[in-house]
């Protein structure tokens, strides 16, 4: 897992190349300094500090001018990357001004600077999120639309159930999507709050002037400003990482129906084609679920990481130990893999080829079978439910043993003949006529997804 953020061998794998920019080592080291600068110049314009020192602080807080590795290391004895920082971050400004250098990092705390960079790591992982699933939905709109009237088989407990669309089925991907990008902006939002609390969450050093200064920080970051600091209540966070996990589940949710879907023997939908992708290093004739197998591996990893944060919720007294400090991992690749889930559905969406014909092919292997509920509710009007169901049941199985087709086993029973003619029988295994209502569920459903895209 740690190889995603390094980008190097597993980055471009599971993760989006914008996104492991974002979450580089020198993009959550640049948030902390923004935080840094953007205290010094709230404590200066509230008094708190000397106005000349925020010039001098804030120009030295610029992620290059600084060794990772050296902080990185540093951080093993510290316990934390802030404390490094802030200590070359002095040094830095030192050089500059010394006097400034006096006020750097007044009255914060580690985890203020550490959980302020989080949430703007989180903020701007979202907008990259946000933009994926949007083109995802959009994609599926489409294919709802365009298959709206393509038949194919749907199955249970991976049996042929009964005839739907695949339209529909898009349009229920589009639709889930569309949710799950709903619940991750209005959790995202909520969490973008300011974590400023000093030591233990009083800012007593600040002099009676911790919540204007407060007020000037968040409104620097952009920040909304919570009625307290949450050091020991990372429930906002854990919310938003439970959203953006829930949208992976649905991403693997189509993922699996898709290479499901691939397989040789259903062959009805395709992975979007591309060189090099999907083959095997050894059979020349394959065509895997290549992208669909990196979000079903996004899927199986994001309920640890949330199980991860979720534990972390018991933060001990007013700062806790251990659960804050995994958040530091396990946040940062949830958002890494759902950037890769989010992209490849995305693909998957707009380049997925639809075989109709073999859709409507595969309807025919059960040899009318996938009809019979079909028939038992038109025989059921008359004989009712039970008797109804007994009937075709007992056809059906004359049908499994003798390989007949399940209209001709029906033939040979009189009370069958009786009630239904030979044109009634037809119709009946029409899959076309037993759709229920799927095409108000399809205009439904690429309605609910089209509006959550103008929100």
């Amino acid at each position: 897992m740690s190889s995603i953020s390094s980008g190097n061998l597993l980055g471009p794998l599971f993760a989006s190349a914008k996104m492991r920019g974002a979450l580089s080592d020198s993009a959550m080291l640049q948030r902390m300094l923004d935080m840094e600068a953007a205290l010094a110049r709230a404590e200066a314009a509230t008094g708190v500090i000397p106005k000349s020192a925020a010039a001098p602080i804030a120009a030295a807080c610029v992620a290059k001018r600084f060794d990772i590795a050296v902080v990185g290391n540093a951080a093993a004895q510290a316990s934390n990357v802030a404390i490094p920082l802030v200590k070359a971050l002095t040094a830095a400004v030192a050089k500059r001004d010394k006097d400034a250098a006096r006020f750097v990092h007044w009255g914060a705390t580690s985890q203020d600077i550490i959980d302020t960079a989080t949430v703007l790591a989180l903020r701007d992982a979202s907008a990259l999120l946000e933009r994926d699933l949007a083109h995802a939905i959009k994609g599926f709109v489409s294919l709802a639309k365009k298959h709206r009237n393509s038949v194919m088989a749907g199955r249970t407990w991976l049996q042929q159930a009964l005839p739907t669309t695949f339209g529909l089925k898009a349009a229920e991907y589009a639709a889930s999507l569309a949710r799950s990008r709903t619940r991750m902006i209005a959790a995202v939002e909520e969490a973008s709050v300011l974590q400023f609390g000093g030591a233990a969450g009083t800012l007593a050093a600040l002099n009676k002037k911790g919540t204007l200064v407060a007020k000037a920080l968040g409104k620097s970051l952009d920040l909304a400003v919570p009625p307290a600091p949450w050091h020991a209540h990372s429930d906002r966070l854990v919310n938003a990482a439970s959203a953006i996990a829930i949208a992976i589940g649905e991403c693997g949710k189509i993922a699996s129906d898709v290479s499901l879907l691939m397989q040789t023997e259903i062959c009805e939908v395709f992975e979007p084609a591309g060189k090099g992708r999907g083959g095997s290093s050894t059979m020349p004739q394959k065509r895997n679920p290549a992208l669909s197998a990196q979000i079903l591996a996004a899927a199986n990893l994001a309920p640890g990481l949330v199980s991860s944060l979720l534990a972390g919720l018991t933060h001990e007294q007013e700062r806790g130990i251990g659960g804050w400090q995994a958040s530091w991992l396990a946040l940062p690749q949830l958002l890494l893999i759902a950037s890769g889930a989010f992209e490849r559905t995305a693909e998957i969406a707009t380049g997925l080829e639809v075989d109709q014909t073999r859709m409507r092919a595969n309807l025919d292997l059960s040899n009318g079978l996938i009809m019979a509920e079909a028939v038992q509710f038109a025989l059921a009007e008359k004989l009712g439910k039970s008797r109804a169901h007994d009937l075709v049941a007992e056809a059906s199985k004359q049908a499994l043993k003798s390989g007949k087709h399940l209209r001709g086993a029906l033939n040979e029973i009189p009370e069958v003949m009786e009630i239904l003619s030979g044109k009634k029988i037809a119709g009946l295994f029409d899959p076309a006529n037993y759709l229920g209502e799927a095409q108000k569920f399809i205009d439904a459903a690429i309605a609910s997804a089209e509006r959550s895209l103008k929100k």
